[in-house]
């Protein structure tokens, strides 16, 4: 039987993100083998039927050797495995797992980039340094790579523009899709109530989110203001418990811990709210959101721009600006009924473009398996 690795950067993603994916794929004939940095949540993988071996990786680590020994360790899977197609996603596992696959003879090589991420977004000096030694592991991973999938057409176009990739080989999809039967529509809570998901980093503009949520809490002491996300403590850009708890104690946010269960948070919200300065791919909660019949607010940044059709299922805010983003909240408050009339506008956008049929069988082909 033919054997595909889908190379992955954390295993939470690999069967939230891609189970539907490997399922597709395991259709196609393939014994699928995921790679992941630890044991957590193997079981979940394996319950998909899929082989998992464990490659420590440092997801956002500086360390040359430990870089080295990753890329020796895919390389060594590919050989063992015999492998006839890989896919890796997220820079590590696609510059590595892309350049192990082309010394290893893998025929099949695709690279799928989730969004241009922090490099693109930081301006600090230390992210500019970063920036030029990705740009050449890039160039070295994507050339490996036969096709490279990306998740929106700005990302496709600056890495063509910095000369990482040429545009022969590139392909776009409308992010990773969502399962429209785990996500569903459900009542709205009486009081309007708002939710942020994502990971605890300023450049998702959770900050913003807080600032802008005392502002209205101020004015309107019955709305809620949710956060799901956990501290990351080793990326440069992290928010730190001390920024943050001070509006949880004040009583201005409820923070909720990272969960499998995500569906119940949306069920509970009026309105999604990520205000990202980040470079995303298309922002699989914003997806989830629709899928879920709620309305977004979100900023004009490539891979969210696409979700929104201002005024119809949701708002654009500016980047860092609380004082618009409360507006925009505040416009829901007063303006119940179009919690639901924006919702329904997002569930149907999200059926005739996100779900996840459509882009898993827009990757099938792009990927020729």
């Amino acid at each position: 039987m033919k054997k595909f690795i889908l190379i992955s950067p954390k295993n939470r993603s690999a069967y939230n993100f891609r189970g539907d994916l490997i399922k597709d794929i395991q259709a196609k004939g393939y014994d699928v083998v995921v790679t992941g940095p630890n044991r957590e949540g193997v079981e979940r993988i394996e319950a998909l039927g899929a082989k998992f071996i464990d490659v420590p990786l440092s997801k956002n680590g500086l360390n040359p050797f430990a870089d080295i020994s990753y890329f020796l360790k895919l390389k060594s899977i590919m050989k063992t495995e015999k492998a006839d197609a890989i896919m890796g996603y997220t820079i590590k596992p696609v510059i590595y797992g892309s350049i192990a696959g082309l010394l290893t003879g893998v025929k099949n090589r695709t690279a799928m980039v989730t969004g241009a991420g922090y490099l693109f977004a930081s301006k600090s000096l230390k992210a500019r340094i970063i920036k030029q030694l990705s740009f050449v592991l890039y160039k070295l991973g994507l050339g490996a790579a036969q096709k490279v999938i990306f998740q929106n057409i700005d990302d496709l176009n600056e890495f063509v523009e910095h000369g990482l990739i040429k545009k022969d080989k590139c392909h776009v999809v409308n992010g990773s899709g969502v399962n429209m039967s785990k996500y569903t529509p459900s009542p709205y809570p009486k009081m309007p109530t708002f939710f942020f998901l994502g990971r605890l980093v300023n450049a998702k503009g959770v900050m913003d989110y807080a600032r802008a949520a005392k502002i209205v809490k101020e004015k309107y002491p019955k709305s809620r203001f949710m956060i799901l996300g956990k501290f990351e403590n080793n990326l440069p850009d992290a928010i730190t418990s001390e920024e943050l708890l001070p509006y949880v104690k004040e009583g201005v946010i409820e923070m909720f811990p990272e969960t499998d269960n995500i569906a119940k948070y949306y069920a509970m919200t009026s309105v999604f709210v990520l205000p990202t300065a980040y470079r995303e791919g298309t922002p699989r909660v914003i997806l989830e959101a629709m899928a879920s019949a709620r309305a977004i607010i979100t900023t004009y940044t490539p891979g969210c721009k696409e979700t929104v059709l201002e005024g119809i299922n949701g708002f654009f805010v500016p980047t860092h600006n609380p004082d618009i983003l409360s507006e925009k909240m505040i416009h829901f408050i007063n303006n119940s009924e179009d919690i639901e009339k924006m919702g329904k506008a997002s569930l149907e956008k999200c059926k005739s473009k996100y779900e996840i049929s459509i882009i898993n069988k827009n990757m099938l082909t792009i990927m020729d398996l």
